[in-house]
């Protein structure tokens, strides 16, 4: 990978997945704070800029197996993201509500932290529910409907919420209120680094919240730094 020092931390993950890995190990926002140079992130988290250069430029080309997501079509993003991360959520809320409101209960009296981390998880897990929903319902069906408008060569109708910019605007600050939520459960868990003490369910929570997190991730970045600034973009030029 080549490094150009104009470019952001999320054009480094959006022109490889890969980079991601990097940013994650160096403890490195590539989502909700990806839009700052990596300088500037390195210097914000006191890491090494050159050692992190060095991993970035170690990163191999995308494979011909791999999706490169800058660029598939918007409607198949759309339904990447609805079968990927949306599945993913909805199948792993319930049980990591189950977990942590286990490991609260018969460990929360020596580990209050826990007590918290049950409490936060639940929270976000409310709305990224509704966070879901807002989207397949709302926001995906109208990329979908200009991509439809741009394809065929039709006006495109002014929906309710008048331009695309006010459904993105609200989704990813619900982006950032889930992604903040993750940094304090992560500072909570240690990054998920169980204690030695721990049962089977506490370790399964922990090595859980941290999977869910790496996909939230990723989810997040699929959104904000793709999805969004090209569905901009495309009403934009209908807009003409």
């Amino acid at each position: 990978m080549i490094i150009k020092p104009e470019k952001t931390v999320a054009d480094y993950v959006t022109q490889n997945i890969k980079a991601s890995h990097v940013f994650k190990n160096y403890g490195i926002d590539f989502c909700c704070g990806g839009g700052i140079s990596v300088e500037k992130a390195c210097q914000e988290r006191g890491v090494d800029y050159f050692a992190l250069v060095k991993d970035l430029e170690l990163i191999g080309a995308v494979e011909e197996n791999e999706t490169d997501f800058n660029k598939i079509p918007l409607d198949e993003l759309i339904d990447h993201i609805i079968e990927k991360h949306h599945t993913y959520i909805e199948a792993n809320i319930g049980i990591l509500i189950q977990y942590s409101a286990k490991v609260a209960k018969v460990h929360g009296g020596n580990n209050p932290e826990l007590v918290r981390v049950y409490e936060l998880f639940d929270k976000v897990a409310g709305e990224l529910a509704a966070h879901l929903k807002k989207e397949e319902l709302i926001l995906f069906p109208f990329i979908k409907k200009m991509l439809k408008a741009e394809k065929e060569g039709i006006p495109l109708n002014v929906p309710n919420f008048s331009t695309v910019e006010n459904p993105i605007k609200m989704m990813e600050e619900e982006h950032e209120f889930a992604g903040n939520i993750f940094k304090e459960i992560a500072h909570l868990t240690n990054n998920y680094t169980p204690p030695a003490h721990a049962c089977n369910t506490y370790k399964a929570l922990f090595d859980k919240l941290d999977e869910f997190e790496q996909d939230l991730h990723e989810h997040i970045h699929l959104e904000n730094n793709i999805l969004h600034p090209k569905a901009l973009k495309l009403e934009r030029e209908l807009r003409l």
